[in-house]
């Protein structure tokens, strides 16, 4: 075994793990901690099958962007890790099943699709850019696709904002309609008011005595 090989099988071994905590562990911020873990040995078993761009945007996007953003919100949410059961067991039977299904297709796809590529003698010879193939495989031959993925990503943006914008009663907000509206009588008003104490009386001369 040489050292791809050994260095593969490590990589592995530690992204099962990771993505096994990812499931089993009760606190959430460990469990976002784990799924970086875990990307960023997906990464690196990127590298090794000589797919970098892969391996690049999976760092820089998700490991720089997206799990930050989820770190971030879930530490901010209030969450009672004490009193939450998160129903493990319960769920494991359907999980499995549905894992097990994934994993057959996977299977099936991955042992008869490599079969039939074919590579060109420039590419057998290291002569093609990874990068640059993909970049005009997607801009040519699956443009439309790719610009469908990027408004239904845009219009899921914009419905997650929907979702959670919620007006709050004890939240003090300006409306700028009314800013606009206002004219000069609204921002002064003068009111007469009664006076809250009398005004002192003054006390009487004393006349000085004369000797």
């Amino acid at each position: 075994m040489d050292v791809t090989t050994g260095f593969f099988y490590f990589f592995s071994a530690v992204l099962l793990f990771a993505a096994f905590r990812v499931v089993t562990a009760r606190n959430p911020v460990h469990a976002v901690l784990y799924l970086m873990l875990a990307f960023s040995q997906a990464a690196a078993v990127w590298m090794l099958l000589k797919a970098e761009f892969l391996a690049i945007t999976l760092v820089l996007v998700y490991l720089g962007a997206v799990m930050v953003l989820f770190l971030f919100v879930v530490m901010m949410l209030d969450i009672r890790i004490e009193g939450d059961r998160w129903g493990f067991w319960q769920n494991f039977p359907l999980a499995l099943l549905i894992g097990g299904v994934i994993a057959i297709e996977m299977g099936a796809i991955l042992s008869g699709g490599f079969g039939s590529v074919t590579l060109s003698p420039a590419a057998a010879a290291g002569q093609i850019e990874n990068t640059k193939e993909l970049g005009k495989l997607l801009y040519t031959s699956y443009l439309y696709p790719l610009e469908i993925a990027a408004v239904i990503l845009l219009v899921a943006i914009i419905a997650a904002i929907a979702l959670t914008l919620r007006q709050r009663k004890d939240s003090k907000f300006v409306d700028a309609s009314e800013q606009v509206r206002v004219k000069a009588r609204d921002r002064l008003a003068v009111v007469q008011v009664a006076a809250t104490r009398e005004a002192p009386v003054p006390a009487p001369a004393v006349e000085e005595k004369q000797a």
